[in-house]
């Protein structure tokens, strides 16, 4: 029998805020524990709650970029449940009247467009953070740090309209890189300001009725989600083929062993006692404040893609990578600008100048960041500013190097942060154009290989990439290419 998932995802993000969302206590990362927090944020008795309007404003934004409606009135309720890290006994969270509902954001899996559902965005506030196995006095024990506690939180939950890992995986991505555009969340999973809960079931290939759901936890990177699901699916199915029957609970994905664990049962959903929060009033949103946010909302990755496309003539991969962060596309479209080369050849064909420059970003820029751990969002990762890139293309275009030694040149100047034309005169690169001189090594590279040239003209014309090969070597690579191969071709012939 062939089986098919059913998959959910409800997903947090951390807004990024300056303050918690109740009260004033600072939201920075990595402070001494205990150290942001206040009576509000502690549960201490007497206590009020003030909603941060920006978080409201914030969660709005992310409503209108996955076309969400918005509702005038939304109600804040007290999520009853205990737990070391929630001092109050009960999270501010929102329920039956949520913020925002019935939204849909569109990916691509395998060249297919799939249109995933958005049940409903909802805020709420964070709970502490529990570190587990320090010891202290030759004892262990378990400590909490309220400094999360309080932090403004918007949670995505998704229709179950997921059928593959890979499916969940691209949705994941597509969230984050709205909330990172929008600039409410910076999508970071391992320090856990974007972190996903999974729902998983399979049922029969054709069945309507879903099956026995398992809650997947602790995924902390896009790997381990698609890990941890394609695991649980491949566990759900041997356990109906065995006779079994897969039973509603919350497992962990335990990432070193590629496993998920059975956490605690949960056949029967849950009675957290929801009802409305006393201390907060209804949530009362205008239509002109909601026309407001929508006017600021910057251009979204999707559109960024589509206008990429359509306005550069680049591949839809070139424009996938090209706008994965706003500041990477920023920088190629600045690249783009500032060119003014009228293209390159490549393989004999011409590329378009934004074609040439997206080359050299995916190609060279983004393999050295990625080698040193860099991102273009930080100032100082790297000194290769459009003025200077553009700089070395128009040397290449002009022949003052070939694309070869550009290659290098643009390694040096990323490294030490000088001009390329500076490089290119110190080091002696200046491409070889004159024809004299590239005869002279022709002739010196033929008159060294006469086996090879008898049987080039014998018809193992493959052996002419050899012949450009050990010129170069013999120019030291500073051969025009172009120059190089009508003049061996003209010598060889002879």
């Amino acid at each position: 029998m062939s089986y098919e998932a059913v998959i959910g995802l409800e997903v947090h993000a951390q807004l990024l805020t300056n303050s918690k969302v109740f009260c004033g206590c600072s939201t920075k990362f990595g402070a001494e524990s205990n150290t942001q927090v206040c009576p509000v944020c502690l549960g201490m008795p007497g206590t009020l709650p003030v909603l941060n309007k920006t978080a409201v404003e914030y969660a709005a934004k992310m409503a209108l970029a996955t076309h969400c409606r918005i509702n005038n009135k939304s109600i804040f309720a007290r999520k009853n449940y205990f737990y070391p890290d929630l001092p109050k006994g009960y999270q501010i969270s929102q329920y039956n009247e949520p913020l925002t509902q019935k939204g849909y954001i569109d990916i691509e899996v395998n060249g297919a467009e799939k249109r995933i559902g958005i049940t409903r965005i909802h805020m709420e506030e964070d709970a502490g953070k529990l570190i587990h196995g320090e010891s202290y006095e030759d004892a262990d024990y378990s400590f909490v740090d309220l400094n999360r506690a309080g932090v403004s939180l918007i949670e995505i939950v998704s229709e179950p309209d997921i059928r593959t890992s890979d499916e969940a995986v691209e949705y994941l991505k597509a969230l984050r890189d709205i909330l990172v555009y929008l600039e409410i969340c910076d999508g970071n999973m391992e320090e856990g300001s974007f972190r996903c809960d999974a729902n998983v079931s399979v049922r029969p290939a054709g069945e309507k009725k879903f099956g026995t759901k398992a809650e997947l936890k602790n995924m902390n990177s896009f790997r381990f989600v698609q890990k941890a699901i394609e695991y649980e699916i491949s566990r759900q199915i041997e356990v109906i083929e065995d006779g079994g029957k897969v039973i509603q609970e919350t497992r962990l994905f335990d990432s070193d062993k590629g496993v998920t664990i059975s956490m605690r049962s949960k056949e029967e959903a849950h009675d957290y006692r929801y009802f409305p929060e006393p201390d907060l009033l209804p949530l009362q949103i205008d239509e002109a404040w909601i026309a407001e946010i929508k006017s600021t909302l910057p251009e979204l990755p999707a559109e960024k893609r589509e206008r990429f496309v359509k306005e550069y003539g680049i591949p839809s991969y070139d424009a996938g990578v090209l706008t994965a962060t706003k500041e990477l596309a920023n920088y190629y479209e600045e690249c783009v600008k500032k060119y003014e080369g009228q293209g390159a050849r490549c393989k004999g064909q011409e590329i378009s100048s934004p074609k040439v420059v997206s080359n050299w970003i995916m190609g060279e820029l983004l393999r050295l960041l990625k080698e040193d751990g860099k991102d273009i969002a930080q100032p100082s990762a790297f000194s290769i500013q459009p003025s200077v890139f553009v700089k070395l293309l128009n040397m290449v275009d002009a022949g003052t190097i070939n694309t070869k030694t550009a290659k290098e040149v643009f390694e040096e100047v990323y490294k030490t942060g000088k001009e390329p034309d500076a490089i290119v005169k110190e080091k002696g690169l200046i491409q070889i154009s004159d024809e004299g001189a590239l005869i002279r090594a022709i002739d010196e590279v033929i008159a060294a290989n006469p086996k090879e040239v008898a049987e080039y003209k014998a018809g193992k014309e493959k052996l002419f990439s050899f012949f450009i090969g050990q010129t170069m070597k013999a120019t030291k690579g500073q051969a025009n290419p172009q120059v190089l191969n009508k003049l061996l071709k003209e010598r060889l012939a002879k």
